[in-house]
């Protein structure tokens, strides 16, 4: 009676705790705002006030159209991360069904060869990777990036998947099997739908690094025509000066496309953090 009683209070501490993290967790994304819309004087003098008549300023703003092409580098930015995201939940997916169902030799072997790029950073290949690129004649293209960031995220899904579709029960599978469905229609349309809480994991922990790299587009592909956001922004950078209404405005536009994709999967994003967790 008394663990059934004390289970709504841990239910609202346990948001509480949500809320306060979430909170602490916006707070930098919250200054990155309110200062874009200041002058530059205000943005040093008073970091953390609230613009007003006397400091509001959309400079940033304008600097930010006129110089360069943002709309480009925000499409650039959107098709490599949408495309390699798309990749890696679809090859990451297969690969782990295949490991989580199927028994053979090396399976095992298979599995720590796949989840060693999560111990391997990808960086310590950028040379080698950069003359495979000039060598296939894809440097200066997006499909360089994804490419890349597809290779990238594949160790991390397969990791996280396999053990999930572990979970998944085998009567429900077979019952497929019985009924004549085909490998692939039962991965699509049995699996699939079940480990959606740790797509949706396997999706933001790809998307942020994916969004906000700058190593590889600096590398891979400089060139004004496939240049992202992130690269883009740094133009605003200099070696001695620095325009910060400008870069604090490219960097509030930057942060929507993530704000939006938190807010979609986040209770996905949770469940699949928390499942199995509490029992």
């Amino acid at each position: 009676m008394n663990k059934a009683r004390s289970n709504p209070l841990n239910t609202v501490a346990m948001h509480c705790v949500l809320i306060l993290y979430t909170l602490i967790a916006l707070f930098p994304v919250f200054v990155i705002i309110i200062n874009s819309f200041k002058s530059r004087r205000a943005i040093f003098r008073e970091p953390l006030a609230l613009p007003d008549a006397e400091s509001f300023s959309m400079i940033g703003y304008q600097t930010v159209m006129k110089q360069g092409d943002f709309f480009l580098y925000f499409q650039n930015s959107l098709i490599v991360t949408v495309v390699s995201l798309a990749f890696i939940l679809l090859f990451g997916a297969m690969a782990a069904f295949a490991l989580s169902e199927y028994r053979f030799k090396g399976n095992t072997l298979m599995g720590l060869y796949l989840a060693l790029g999560i111990m391997i950073p990808i960086r310590i290949g950028t040379v080698a990777i950069l003359e495979l690129m000039v060598a296939t004649g894809l440097v200066n293209t997006l499909w360089a990036l994804i490419l890349v960031y597809t290779a990238q995220g594949l160790p991390l899904a397969v990791f996280i998947l396999s053990e999930f579709m572990r979970q998944v029960s085998d009567d429900l599978k077979n019952a497929g099997r019985v009924d004549g469905l085909s490998e692939y229609t039962i991965f699509f349309r049995l699996v699939l739908p079940l480990v959606r809480p740790a797509m949706a994991t396997v999706a933001v922990f790809n998307m942020i690094p994916i969004w906000n790299d700058l190593w590889f587009p600096l590398i891979l592909a400089p060139a004004e025509e496939t240049k992202t956001l992130t690269l883009g922004s740094q133009v605003f950078i200099g070696q001695f000066v620095t325009d910060w209404n400008a870069v604090l405005s490219a960097l509030s536009m930057a942060i929507l496309p993530v704000l939006v994709l938190y807010v979609i999967f986040s209770r996905q994003l949770i469940r699949g953090i928390t499942s199995g967790a509490v029992k």
